[in-house]
């Protein structure tokens, strides 16, 4: 990989030119700060490779010509950023009830309402909890760089074939806005998956469908269909990073940029001889639950005052699953610890190292 070409690309770019790699072809989609670089290279480029680009009306015409389009097997995809996705959800939950593959991007900005155009992770417990209605998941991948925009970008669009199940992107506007060096994946030419399900394929008449009007025989049994699925997903899908843990006495946990600076300041603590690590969450659902409740038993045996720093661009939102994560085995009191921003503010190093030594020399 060494021997490669690195391109310095924003995040956005870098997102973009990797979905095309991917063989997305087919872009729909209305333009909106932070993400607005994405429609603008899709409008370039996707002629470039025999694609379609479409700047919707709304984000309401976008996501459901996503859904249009994915429904024959194509790889097609949109992006957004917060009020944007806010207006997606409806169009998300028939997606998610049809089982159609596609690929959702949203940039996050601060809110609520139209809120800002600075970065945020706000919409957190929309994207994990479902955000639409009915039961229904989304999977949630969240890069931490520019690098991790791409590779999981690339690997967004056979995870959603896979599953036959929508895949969202969830980073926050610095990333999508920031530089970094990055090597690109290799093309791929898919313009149409070859699926038994898809329209227009097989010779066989077919119908796709989230209605289902009789609800014992038919809607719940697919609801029991789909929370099967979803099971599948959590045993086999769960992406997390660790960092210096290995000897770790308190860890972060955090996503996106703030686990970046969480991870800047693990070093100026530990040259104090505070032991710290890192907990990272990838795939934000399904959440790596089981995996953080080890670690913190690890953590937990070398010392039982051992505590849980939740840093995030929200107000208790990653929390939650964390804390839900620990309540299985640990009690939480006295145990997790929230640093928050709110509406678009951004983390600095020293703030997080005074939080936590405050904390720990209580």
């Amino acid at each position: 990989m060494s021997n490669q070409k690195r391109e310095l690309l924003k995040g956005n770019e870098a997102m973009a030119e990797s979905a095309i790699r991917a063989g997305c072809r087919y872009y729909f989609g209305y333009p909106i700060t932070p993400q607005n670089e994405v429609p603008a290279y899709m409008s370039k480029r996707l002629p470039e490779v025999g694609g379609v680009f479409v700047q919707a009306e709304s984000e309401l015409a976008s996501i459901n010509m996503v859904y249009g389009a994915c429904a024959t097997g194509a790889r097609a995809m949109t992006s957004s950023s917060s009020p944007g996705i806010s207006l997606m959800q409806e169009g998300l939950s028939y997606i998610a009830g049809a089982e159609v593959p596609a690929v959702v991007v949203n940039v996050m900005r601060g809110g609520p309402g139209l809120g800002n155009i600075s970065p945020s992770q706000a919409d957190y417990l929309q994207a994990v909890k479902g955000g639409g209605h009915g039961d229904y998941h989304l999977i949630v991948l969240a890069p931490a760089n520019v690098q991790e925009i791409s590779d999981l970008t690339y690997q967004s669009f056979e995870i959603a074939f896979k599953y036959r199940n929508p895949v969202m992107l969830l980073f926050d506007g610095i990333l999508g806005q920031m530089s970094e060096p990055v090597i690109l994946p290799e093309m791929q030419d898919i313009k149409i998956e070859k699926n038994d399900w898809a329209l227009g394929q097989g010779g066989k008449q077919k119908i796709i469908r989230s209605l289902f009007l009789s609800p014992e025989d038919m809607l719940e049994r697919h609801n029991i269909d789909l929370q099967k699925k979803y099971e599948k997903i959590k045993r086999e899908l769960r992406k997390f990073e660790e960092k210096e843990t290995s000897d770790a006495e308190h860890i972060f946990v955090a996503y996106g940029t703030p686990s970046r600076v969480c991870s800047s300041a693990i070093s100026t603590l530990r040259e104090s001889g505070l032991k710290i690590g890192l907990f990272r969450p990838i795939t934000l659902w399904p959440f790596p639950d089981a995996e953080l409740r080890e670690l913190f038993q690890k953590v937990k045996s070398r010392n039982k005052d051992a505590k849980i720093f939740v840093v995030e661009m929200a107000k208790d939102q990653l929390e939650q699953d964390v804390r839900l994560s620990i309540s299985y085995s640990f009690s939480t009191d006295n145990t997790i610890f929230s640093l928050n921003k709110l509406g678009g503010a951004i983390f600095n190093e020293e703030e997080i190292i005074d939080f936590v030594r405050k904390i720990v020399s209580k």
